[in-house]
């Protein structure tokens, strides 16, 4: 269900180049969540590093949304960048784990598909 990799790079430098391959694939990034700084300012203190992409794929969104629109709350895909344990992890929900869990259209399960393997690719470009 999940898909995670290792990489000897830091946090920082690990979202730079996984922003970097966003955009090598046409996908793009809505937003960055800092969840530690969130979470420090909230007056909880949090040791580890963590930030989550939101990406998307604009045309990708509008052929999932046109099959069904309830998967809105399904979308942007997330990835998450973390530390733990003195290591850093690029790391996702697989969308066709999720989307077979929401839907059982065929077309959204090959978008899911196709997404998954662009993404795949994308972390490993950034790992």
């Amino acid at each position: 269900m999940k898909y995670i990799k290792e990489t000897s790079k830091s946090v920082e430098q690990a979202v730079a180049d996984l922003q970097a391959a966003v955009v090598r694939h046409k996908f793009g990034v809505l937003h960055i969540h800092n969840l530690q700084e969130t979470l420090e300012k909230k007056g909880v203190d949090f040791p580890n590093a963590c930030q989550i992409l939101e990406i998307c794929n604009p045309q990708t969104a509008k052929d999932v949304l046109m099959v069904d629109m309830d998967l809105n709350m399904a979308l942007p895909c997330r990835v998450s960048v973390y530390s733990e344990k003195e290591k850093t992890r690029i790391g996702m929900i697989r969308p066709t784990a999720m989307l077979e869990l929401l839907s059982n259209s065929p077309k959204t399960a090959k978008i899911a598909e196709d997404v998954e393997k662009a993404v795949i690719a994308m972390i490993d470009e950034a790992a």
